[in-house]
């Protein structure tokens, strides 16, 4: 199990830095800066930070 888990979390990994500059969308035209791309990259980031909470404090065992 643990080392599914491990082959999973390395595969999510990989496909997250793959994401990652396409999520960080550059501006185009001459009007004001779009920050959805690096506001969608925040969003992730802090998304998979409590998703790894809640599995550290309900799933993980010790």
């Amino acid at each position: 199990m643990k080392r599914l888990l491990s082959r999973t979390g390395l595969l999510t990994g990989t496909v997250l830095i793959q994401a990652l500059p396409v999520l960080a969308n550059a501006p185009e035209g001459g009007g004001p800066p779009d920050y959805s791309g690096i506001s969608a990259l925040y969003y992730v980031l802090i998304g998979g930070i409590l998703a790894y909470g809640v599995y550290d404090t309900f799933f993980k065992k010790s």
